[in-house]
């Protein structure tokens, strides 16, 4: 039954028998078939059939929604069985606090989908701690930008490259130009997102490894660092895309001499590590990105 379940939850979903039968690979008549066997075994009908459309019945809305509770609770029994039973475990994985894009969850989608049996778990932390971490063997995989000279001791893997803007009040001067020199900024704060114990760490990179020479202020939130920016009290570093147009703030592209600021967003692994599994993951982050 519980194939057939499947199924017919497909065909709910995809509002189609052909594109149910397409994703399961039997053809549009054997589906039919097995809808018609499950709506026998529960006694009632579950579609109501028009020549070239369907609707739920009454009966069928509540099973279709009661279903879809059976079956994830189904599969996570089974996910939990496999992994008592193979012994595979965990894929560790060390985020860098604050990343908010969308390539992890969608590779863990990917890996969880192609190996139910290994649970990914993720943490986050500062750049200091997910390092560490790795050195020690507590990580299998570190998704971190690049901050220091790539080491022979991991491997490093650069997932995407990033231009850095300056997020900045829509009202400021600094909004009518399309970009900026990091010293153009120097009279305006610089707000950094940092917990307290990582501002140093980040003082130093941005002022002596990426050469700003503002004043910092730090806040742990993106929220708190945005209302700062929206009331023309500093800038905000930000990579990648600019806000959405008419917002209350701006971003341009920041420049040091003459050419775009970057950030390398890389993923590291320690040369030691056999697992197949880190392997795979790494291949399908770098095809989200």
């Amino acid at each position: 039954m519980l194939k057939q379940i499947r199924y017919f939850q497909s065909v709910v979903r995809t509002g189609s028998f052909t594109a149910a039968a397409e994703e399961h690979f039997i053809s549009q008549s054997a589906i039919s078939q097995q809808i018609k066997a499950l709506e026998a075994e529960l006694g009632t009908p579950l579609l109501n059939r028009n020549k070239r459309s369907f609707t739920l019945t009454e009966a069928g809305e509540f099973f279709y929604r009661k279903s879809l509770v059976l079956v994830a609770d189904y599969d996570a029994v089974l996910r939990q069985m496999q992994q008592m039973t193979s012994g595979k475990g965990s894929l560790k994985i060390g985020v860098l606090k604050g990343y908010c894009g969308n390539e992890l969850s969608g590779a863990v989608a990917e890996f969880s989908a192609q190996f139910p049996e290994v649970t990914a778990e993720v943490t986050h932390a500062n750049h200091d701690a997910l390092y560490a971490q790795l050195r020690r063997g507590e990580l299998d995989i570190v998704l971190n930008d690049q901050r220091r000279a790539f080491s022979d001791e991991y491997v490093n893997i650069v997932l995407d490259i990033q231009e850095y803007y300056a997020e900045i009040s829509a009202k400021s001067p600094l909004a009518q130009l399309d970009s900026a020199e990091i010293s153009d900024l120097k009279n305006t704060p610089l707000i950094l997102l940092a917990s307290e114990d990582q501002r140093e760490t980040e003082r130093h990179f941005y002022l002596d490894d990426l050469g700003f020479k503002s004043e910092v202020f730090f806040t742990e939130f993106t929220d708190d660092a945005r209302m700062l920016v929206i009331q023309g009290k500093g800038f905000m570093p930000i990579e990648g895309s600019a806000p959405p147009s008419g917002s209350a703030t701006k971003a341009i592209r920041l420049l040091r001499s003459g050419k775009p600021l970057i950030r390398r967003y890389c993923a590291f692994l320690r040369t030691d590590n056999g697992s197949e599994y880190a392997q795979k993951f790494v291949e399908l982050l770098k095809a989200q990105f």
